[in-house]
């Protein structure tokens, strides 16, 4: 695994400062020694799964990611993509052909954005009003206008942009990237998933779900609310020396019972949860405690403002699980946040309030400490919205999936370029279509693999994240696109 050796040692620092005293009383759990991938077996023995650091097809420029799910479908006409033609002619029918998700409530007419765009940066990217924080980050970001999936329904949506296909049962993004790459971190899960108070995503646990790949594989849940993690202390009468003791015995007893069933992954993935749970004992309650983050970061994510407090907590939490050697981390907003089918005056200024801030100041973080350009920082949702009104008490935009905006910054992104364009009304990508089997092949790219290798064998076959679809990797939205084969 190709890394940055002054990145390396500051993750490995901070990791083995994590565990103090914890990693000599659980030293008998530690088995990782030999970071390597196990050498190819035959074909005829049973494969075995583990976490350990994986080799890559290439040199990653990516060695870690933080996936922003703003499930329900963020305006782009609104946020990202100015539409002067949309201004001119607001109010007017649009032409063409259309897709509604709610015809009964639409007549096609054209509706403006309420809101001003301006140029922002040295690059000048045209941004609405309400992203402040984007504002002072774009020449860090690449904004890609023309993504495309055509799937209009949030549930099918988001196994499209999560697990590559909109059929259930299959892993997340995150699953294949651990599967595929290991992890840095013993001590923590490779693939954490911070939910929102609210609720979960529409399509609930398949958003980090491991499918078919072993259940070592699945995101592992951070609770929204404190604690966190529930019972990582033991009670008094374990503490120490008796549950060291206990642990060493139920190794064994895990261990011999794993030997009589060769093959049973979600066995094995059960007994290496309960290890991982051990070692967390000390590095999670340090990872999660953002207490001795200096006070002007803790403005920078926004914790000093009521609205922007929870949001900024996860973001801030999510830079110190990426320090720490964490692979994949997922920050979720709640069930249908930004599905503004009405009064989106209102609720989508109020969900960029929550949201905007934190999430830029999470680039800015990385930057300053020396890890953006191997964090891979992925912001967007399963749709965009229609520039047309959808009437009800108050208006807002039914849902659109034939063209919308997501940004992306480090990890081998190019910043301040704006890749790609929809049509004068921003219905329809028409110009450098990025879709969503060609952005999963473009991270798998960054990552060192490729998607149409890295394979998990089921009973029908061969599985991949794209399942052989036409695919590609967009060059443009790189920072060294000589680099794809």
């Amino acid at each position: 695994m190709m890394q940055d050796p002054t990145l390396m040692n500051r993750r490995h620092f901070l990791a083995t400062q994590s565990m103090s005293v914890g990693s000599v009383a659980l030293a008998w759990l530690l088995q990782h020694d030999d970071a390597r991938a196990e050498p190819a077996k035959p074909p005829l023995e049973r494969p075995t799964f583990d976490l350990k650091v994986k080799p890559t097809v290439h040199a990653p420029q990516a060695t870690a990611m933080i996936s922003f799910l703003m499930q329900g479908g963020p305006s782009h006409v609104d946020l990202f993509d100015p539409k002067p033609e949309l201004a001119k002619r607001d109010g007017q029918k649009i032409p063409g052909d259309i897709q509604y998700d709610s015809p009964a409530q639409t007549d096609g007419s054209l509706m403006k954005s309420p809101w001003k765009f301006a140029k922002r940066g040295k690059c000048g990217m045209e941004l609405s009003e309400l992203l402040p924080g984007l504002a002072e980050i774009v020449d860090d970001i690449t904004l890609v206008r023309s993504m495309q999936s055509g799937v209009n329904n949030h549930v099918q949506g988001l196994r499209a942009l999560v697990n590559g296909g909109i059929v259930a049962g299959r892993p997340s993004l995150g699953s294949w990237l651990t599967y595929g790459l290991g992890t840095e971190s013993q001590d923590l899960p490779a693939y954490l998933v911070l939910t929102d108070p609210e609720g979960v995503p529409v399509d609930g646990i398949n958003n980090w779900a491991n499918g078919y790949l072993p259940a070592l594989y699945q995101g592992t849940v951070i609770r929204p609310r404190e604690p966190r993690i529930l019972n990582l202390d033991p009670p008094p009468h374990l503490q120490g020396l008796p549950q060291e003791r206990f642990l060493s015995y139920l190794e064994r007893l895990n261990a011999r019972h794993l030997a009589a069933r060769p093959g049973e992954h979600d066995l094995a993935a059960r007994i290496a949860g309960y290890e991982t749970a051990a070692r967390m004992q000390s590095a999670a309650k340090e990872a999660l405690d953002i207490s001795k983050e200096s006070a002007a970061t803790h403005k920078m994510y926004g914790l000093d403002v009521k609205e922007s407090r929870e949001f900024g907590t996860r973001c801030l939490i999510a830079r110190r699980l990426i320090e720490r050697g964490v692979r994949f981390v997922q920050i979720c907003t709640g069930n249908q946040d930004w599905d503004h089918h009405s009064s989106i005056a209102v609720s989508l200024p109020k969900e960029c309030l929550r949201t905007d801030i934190p999430s830029a100041a999470l680039v800015k973080d990385l930057k300053q400490r020396g890890l953006l350009d191997t964090t891979l920082v992925q912001w967007g949702g399963e749709m965009g919205r229609l520039p047309t009104v959808q009437k009800g008490a108050a208006v807002g935009r039914d849902h659109n999936t034939h063209g919308f905006s997501m940004w992306m910054a480090g990890g081998g992104i190019r910043g301040g370029h704006v890749h790609g364009n929809t049509d004068e009304f921003g219905h329809r990508a028409v110009e450098n279509v990025v879709s969503h089997t060609d952005y999963h092949t473009t991270l798998f790219h960054l990552f060192g693999l490729d998607p149409n290798k890295l394979h998990f064998r089921r009973p029908n076959g061969e599985a991949s994240l794209t399942d052989g679809k036409s695919a590609k990797v967009v060059r443009e939205l790189l920072t060294h696109p000589e680099r794809v084969a």
